[in-house]
């Protein structure tokens, strides 16, 4: 990425204005975006973490987590710094929240990252652990690049962006894990400086534009496990998303700002599962804590176990090769291959 002596010399010249998120930053000449990634060099908006991440992992699908698409596949995952988002919470605040200039990164085009995931037999990319809109150019083009070799792609994200990016993105994308981090503007404003309608649109777009969607809720005691928030929550996904979109309530741990809280009961998450599970969602998952029924996918029709799963770890999956039941012959939503 450019050197920080470089931005520090940039021209005087006009402000630009960033369309990306709704947050619109104007931003002067030699300095960022809210998101701390994007610059205005020279007159020109450029996204200074193009084809530099500071993180790569291989990972089980089961950790972005999708538990509908391609289980138990190892996926490829890259993030570079920088988020639109500042949550109090954030468990990977360490680069989400930081510098650029103040982080060693990978030099990794998106060529690179398409030959890697090949080379480590990485059927998808995942796009994680900060926020892909942010860096958004390196997804598209790395996201482009997979497509032509057959390899698929995952974005995990908090859904903040403006639909025009979003419309040019998606069909680009196989699969997307989107948090709702409340149904709730005031939590959206005070914990996560963002606001909740850019996101709900975020993940309705996704879904008319063909992606396979799961949502995630991380459940923090005190701030937004109220049943209330909840019930509306699983009704606004079967109303707007259908009934067979997964949800995954994830327990809190305390973390970043938010160290004061205790982490989320497990009463809290079972009591939450099945408030959704009330509204008529098929598939409501628990997450980050393990051994727990809400961990398995058990069939809508007949109620039988179809995939096990401890932690990250798929133990047996009894979907059959299109995607059905093996005992009642119904079709399970998702994509398994």
């Amino acid at each position: 990425m450019p050197k920080k002596e470089t931005v520090s010399r940039a021209l005087k010249t006009s402000i630009v204005q960033c369309e990306l998120c709704p947050k619109g930053c104007r931003i002067a000449p030699g300095q960022s975006g809210d998101c701390r990634v994007r610059v205005n060099l020279d007159g020109r908006l450029l996204a200074v973490v193009y084809g530099h991440p500071v993180t790569v992992h291989i990972d089980p699908m089961e950790k972005k987590p999708l538990f509908h698409f391609l289980p138990a596949s190892r996926i490829f995952s890259l993030a570079t710094v920088g988020c639109n988002l500042h949550c109090k919470n954030c468990q990977n605040w360490e680069i989400s929240q930081a510098d650029p200039w103040d982080t060693e990164s990978y030099e990794m085009p998106p060529a690179n990252v398409v030959s890697l995931a090949r080379e480590n037999e990485c059927p998808s990319i995942a796009y994680t652990y900060t926020e892909p809109l942010v860096y958004y150019e390196y997804t598209l083009d790395t996201c482009i690049r997979a497509h032509e070799n057959k390899i698929r792609n995952v974005l995990v994200t908090a859904g903040f962006a403006n639909p025009k990016p979003l419309r040019k993105l998606y069909p680009h994308v196989d699969a997307a894990n989107i948090d709702v981090k409340a149904m709730s503007n005031d939590f959206y404003r005070r914990i996560c400086d963002a606001e909740l309608k850019p996101v709900l649109t975020a993940i309705e777009l996704a879904k008319e534009q063909g992606v396979w969607v799961e949502v995630t809720n991380l459940v923090i005691p005190t701030l937004n496990d109220d049943p209330k928030l909840l019930s509306a929550l699983a009704r606004w996904m079967v109303r707007s998303l259908g009934a067979d979109t997964p949800l995954h309530f994830s327990a809190f741990y305390p973390r970043h700002k938010l160290i004061d809280l205790p982490e989320t009961p497990m009463e809290t998450l079972v009591k939450a599962r099945a408030i959704a599970q009330d509204q008529g969602l098929r598939y409501v998952y628990i997450g980050n804590v393990s051994g727990t029924i809400g961990e398995n996918t058990y069939c809508p029709h007949d109620g039988g176990l179809l995939i096990e799963r401890v932690g990250y770890s798929v133990t047996s999956n009894r979907i059959d090769s299109e995607g059905r039941c093996p005992q009642c012959g119904n079709r399970v939503a998702g994509i398994w291959r």
